[in-house]
């Protein structure tokens, strides 16, 4: 089940600096904002999955 969820935030990770990229040709901030917020997102993930993770191992 790792894999799939690496895989993902890999993807949104590269999603989030290809909208930071185009926002400085830009000059845009929302783009920016975008990005940053994908970025966030991709790691929020992440330290759900594992601290669920955890959670379930001290469970079982």
């Amino acid at each position: 089940m790792l894999i799939p969820i690496l895989i993902f935030d890999v993807a949104l990770v590269a999603w989030s600096l290809h909208l930071m990229q185009s926002a400085l040709e830009q000059q845009e901030f929302s783009l920016m904002l975008a990005g940053t917020l994908v970025a966030a997102s991709a790691a929020a993930m992440l330290v759900v999955y594992f601290i669920a993770g955890n959670c379930i191992s001290s469970l079982s």
